[in-house]
């Protein structure tokens, strides 16, 4: 087997291994089983640059596994951030006030419960507690 022969059966196994991945990824499969975080106490200082976006209606960000949120009423929200569809990472839809995962289109209300699917498991919800400028999130 010469050089051009032996570096064209590669690219030919890459090239299948790359493809077998992309349908896998695609398949009709029933859902995923998806592991919140089981055990949570998180605080979060509002005040914090990097917690900036939950000053603001609509707004969130995601802390050790969970989405945290504002409402548009200036409540605060705590739910698991992987989408119990397959597991991709929700975002916040403040004008909605629900979860929704691009992946697949499911969509969450803003307790965590199923809204539409393809998910069938609601998100794990977790309490908000305020206190000053301190969030904590337990559950």
């Amino acid at each position: 087997m010469d050089r051009k022969e032996f570096l064209s059966q590669i690219g030919m196994s890459a090239a299948g291994i790359f493809m077998f991945g992309c349908l896998g990824g695609c398949s009709k499969g029933g859902n995923a089983v998806v592991t919140p975080p089981a055990k949570v106490n998180l605080s979060i200082d509002l005040t914090a640059s990097a917690n900036a976006a939950l000053l603001n209606p609509g707004g969130y960000i995601y802390a050790n596994g969970i989405i945290i949120a504002k409402t548009v009423n200036g409540q605060y929200l705590a739910v698991s951030q992987m989408c119990t569809h397959q597991g991709a990472t929700v975002v916040y839809q403040g004008n909605n006030n629900q979860f929704y995962c691009s992946a697949h289109g499911s969509l969450f209300n803003s307790n965590g419960s199923v809204a539409n699917g393809p998910a069938a498991s609601p998100l794990q919800q977790y309490n908000v507690a305020v206190n000053g400028n301190t969030l904590t999130i337990t559950g």
